[in-house]
């Protein structure tokens, strides 16, 4: 249904992102409160990044995991919230089809990246609680460094093929996408071309950059809870789990709210449901990922005094 005539048509080279069509005053506390908000994404995923490289004592995989989220939140948030700023400013904006596509393509890298890195750090959880004597022979540095680069690798090049073909679809109809960024799915909405090829390939790309690796997560975290169950004593529970709490909630938000905008049926959802959907994997949690590893994880908290007090 997204095929349609190409005839007496002209190739739209922009496009008119409306936002949040909202009043003057609303759209200017909203762009407080996402300027304050992004800030503090910079400035806590920066914070990550910092104490990891320079703390001796963070000199493990799972924080070296977690720098690496860290750099895949900036990239994100970075992508999408100045563009927002920008639109809330002037009720919308116009965005050159080039720029749209770029926006694209660094939009589902940096998203693809946390998936397969999320299920990277789901196995180093799971061979840290599940195979703890061979952990240090299995998770070394460079297992942990090759880990990563096939990560950002794997995901620049098989996005770039996928974006190539977004790019060349024809676009000649209406140019207004009702969102706050160019997005996959209004785009399609929006061309005029056949999108078969482009769907085939988002299934295709979906099975290793999100269905495998929920897999592997899924997994990891079942045999992590039977080790856990098998520990006799209650305190030793709650100290091999809380290992592991921090990375749980990073991952419970990230793939729900992913889910919930491109797994799950959207007919009748509304627009402004999947904006704000949309709000919470690419602006929330973002900002939210750096609060919670600090909270919740006494390595970091320490490692933050002893910066302070230097």
């Amino acid at each position: 249904n997204s095929y349609k005539s190409e005839n007496n048509l002209s190739t739209v080279t922009e496009f008119i992102i409306l936002g949040f069509q909202l009043n003057q005053h609303f759209r200017i506390c909203l762009f407080v409160f996402f300027l304050v908000v992004y800030c503090g994404t910079i400035c806590g995923n920066l914070l990550i990044i910092v104490l990891v490289s320079t703390s001796r004592s963070l000199h493990t995989p799972m924080y070296f995991f977690i720098s690496q989220l860290s750099i895949g939140d900036i990239l994100l948030t970075s992508d999408i919230v100045p563009n927002l700023l920008h639109i809330l400013l002037n009720n919308g904006r116009t965005i050159s089809f080039s720029d749209c596509i770029t926006q694209l393509y660094f939009f589902v890298v940096s998203e693809n990246f946390e998936c397969l890195l999320l299920a990277v750090m789901s196995y180093d959880r799971y061979v840290a609680i599940c195979n703890p004597l061979r952990y240090p022979s299995i998770m070394t540095t460079a297992s942990c460094v090759i880990l990563v680069f096939m990560c950002w690798m794997f995901g620049i090049s098989i996005i770039l093929i996928y974006t190539i073909t977004t790019a060349k679809l024809n676009f000649c109809g209406p140019n207004v996408i009702d969102h706050f960024f160019c997005d996959i799915i209004p785009l399609l909405y929006l061309s005029c071309s056949d999108t078969f090829i482009v769907h085939l390939e988002t299934y295709l790309i979906g099975i290793p950059m999100a269905f495998i690796p929920t897999i592997i997560i899924v997994v990891s975290y079942t045999n992590i809870v039977l080790a856990i169950l098998r520990i006799p004593s209650r305190t030793g529970r709650q100290k091999t789990f809380s290992t592991c709490s921090s990375h749980l909630i990073v991952v419970s938000t990230f793939y729900w709210t992913m889910f919930s905008v491109y797994i799950v049926p959207t007919k009748g959802q509304s627009s402004t449901i999947s904006k704000i959907l949309s709000l919470l994997y690419t602006v929330f949690t973002p900002f939210i990922n750096p609060i919670i590893y600090s909270l919740r994880n006494k390595d970091i908290r320490k490692a933050l005094q002893e910066m302070f007090q230097k």
